[in-house]
């Protein structure tokens, strides 16, 4: 199986716990579904600390590039 993108995995997530919470369940199902949805909550987890490394990384790099000189006032 490929490996499912944020969306994907937050929308199969709201499925599961959908059906868990309406009870439409069978209690040999359960287990597999708590199964599923823990993979599904460790991938979302791991998209998420992966986006923000590299919100940071990126917002880092612009202050480096923005702390090169701009604003400064023009030498006489």
């Amino acid at each position: 199986m490929s490996e499912l993108s944020y969306g994907q995995a937050s929308a199969r997530l709201e499925e599961i716990l959908g059906r868990i919470e309406d009870g439409r369940v069978d209690v040999d199902e359960l287990s597999g579904l708590v199964r599923e949805a823990a993979e599904l909550v460790t991938l979302c987890r791991k998209k998420i600390q992966a986006a923000e490394i590299q919100v940071k990384t990126i917002t880092e790099q612009l202050e480096r590039e923005g702390s090169g000189g701009e604003g400064e006032a023009p030498a006489s």
